[in-house]
């Protein structure tokens, strides 16, 4: 028998999550989006990371149609951000800078309040209960020395900068 919706909540939102954005352009280079706070790490090689996407999202049939997308991984300062993508507003990007990736299908890399982005394309789509998931190939990457955004029993958190960045890694412009 499987918890109760409240308690899988409660289990989960125990746990802290890192806060992301992630992106689609459809073929007019519309942008869309959504917050996400599952997405992890698969593999290394070849890289490929995992992104939950609801299966009610205005996101899904774009990112499906577009075979690609960004993770935006938030910043300390990116709350409203989260709020703003986490919501079905009409136009979320509205205000919002960004500029379209070339390695992910003129997805949108959000210029401001990101703490690290991962431009892929999809590997495979999975479905999984009320979501899809996505494992991305991750075809590019940029890093900054920004503290991480996590959210963790109904709050915002910043988490630390990383003492050493890989010199291999791209950096923000």
């Amino acid at each position: 028998m499987a918890v109760e919706e409240d308690v899988f909540r409660a289990l989960f939102g125990s746990l802290p999550a890192v806060v992301a954005v992630v992106t689609a352009a459809d073929a007019a280079g519309r942008p869309y989006g959504f917050t996400s706070s599952t997405v992890c790490a698969v593999s290394k090689s070849p890289p490929l990371l995992l992104v939950c996407v609801d299966k009610d999202s205005r996101t899904l049939p774009v990112l499906r149609r577009a075979g690609a997308f960004a993770v935006n991984f938030l910043a300390e300062d990116g709350e409203q951000l989260s709020e703003r993508f986490a919501g079905r507003g009409p136009d979320k990007f509205s205000g919002v800078g960004w500029r379209p990736s070339p390695y992910a299908g003129g997805a949108p890399l959000l210029t401001d309040r990101t703490a690290a982005r991962a431009e892929c394309v999809v590997h495979r789509e999975i479905p999984a209960g009320d979501h899809r998931l996505f494992l991305g190939r991750i075809e590019a990457a940029s890093l900054s020395d920004r503290s991480t955004l996590i959210y963790h029993r109904r709050a915002y958190q910043a988490w630390p900068p990383p003492v050493h960045l890989p010199a291999r890694t791209g950096r923000f412009d």
